[in-house]
């Protein structure tokens, strides 16, 4: 199973885009567990997660994400068109891409 953080502020909106991602997810028969956090709570899953998006709203704390997550697992800030039109499949696409590499 992978495991997918989503760093967000306040969580309202990244909640729904995580609703998308699993409504996707399980159309596709992918099992994967995803979680939506404020950075401040980021450590609590860091060492379980396989990579982390952060939402377009706090691309700025990138660095700080980076200090937290162990090295080797993947960190990008989510496309912007694909985070305000909610588009779970895009995000769930490049997230299992980023996974593979």
């Amino acid at each position: 199973m992978k495991n997918i953080l989503l760093v967000c502020a306040a969580g309202m909106s990244t909640s729904l885009l995580v609703n998308k991602m699993k409504e996707y997810a399980d159309s596709i028969g992918e099992q994967i567990e995803i979680f939506a956090l404020p950075i401040s709570e980021c450590s609590t899953v860091a060492n379980k997660v396989d990579v982390v998006l952060l939402g377009p709203q706090v691309r700025y704390q990138k660095s700080q994400v980076e200090s937290i997550v162990p090295a080797g697992i993947p960190i990008e800030v989510i496309n912007m068109r694909d985070y305000g039109t909610m588009n779970g499949k895009a995000v769930l696409d490049r997230a299992l891409q980023l996974v593979n590499q």
